[in-house]
């Protein structure tokens, strides 16, 4: 079974590192940015450079209450309030930490693909505030976004997975092969 560390810790230093990263250019962006584009990377609203970072640290907070704060929310709330296929037995006395393990070890690691889509994103809007009049290429965005599109199919289809039904009793005498 998996545990929560690596995600957590590539968490905190991805973080730290965009605030490193996006604090280096806070005096070099013009006091009114563009902070929204539209399919093509054309800005189509702005805000202020202090609004434009405020999102940016409401966002990494959003993200990490994702991936460290609800599963621990999960966890201390009643099996009844818990919305999960055969919670019987996945909430079961016997195997509710282990689900709960697996749930925390799965939403921080959606966490972590958050936080680099946002990184990416706001690199982008950077990058094009910096440079208006050759900013960087829409594209890569696009391919951010499908890589993350595919990163929820995978992460939801874990999810479904794991608790679609409970695993096969391979003790019980259904499932035992009788000899010759």
């Amino acid at each position: 079974m998996q545990d929560a560390r690596l995600p957590r810790l590539l968490f905190v230093l991805f973080a730290v590192g965009a605030a490193i990263y996006f604090s280096s250019y806070y005096a070099q962006m013009p006091e009114v940015v563009a902070s929204h584009f539209n399919a093509r990377g054309v800005p189509n609203s702005w805000q202020t450079k202090s609004a434009f970072f405020s999102v940016f640290v409401g966002v990494g907070i959003l993200a990490a209450m994702v991936g460290f704060v609800i599963p621990r929310i999960i966890a201390a709330m009643p099996p009844q309030f818990i919305n999960l296929p055969n919670k019987g037995y996945w909430l079961s006395p016997e195997h509710a930490a282990e689900s709960m393990q697996f749930m925390s070890v799965h939403f921080a690691w959606f966490s972590c693909a958050l936080l680099v889509v946002m990184i990416f994103t706001f690199d982008y809007a950077l990058k094009s505030n910096l440079h208006p009049q050759d900013p960087p290429d829409i594209s890569r965005l696009w391919y951010i976004l499908a890589g993350f599109l595919l990163f929820m199919v995978v992460w939801t289809v874990r999810m479904f997975k794991r608790f679609a039904r409970p695993p096969e009793d391979t003790g019980s005498a259904d499932g035992e092969i009788n000899g010759p």
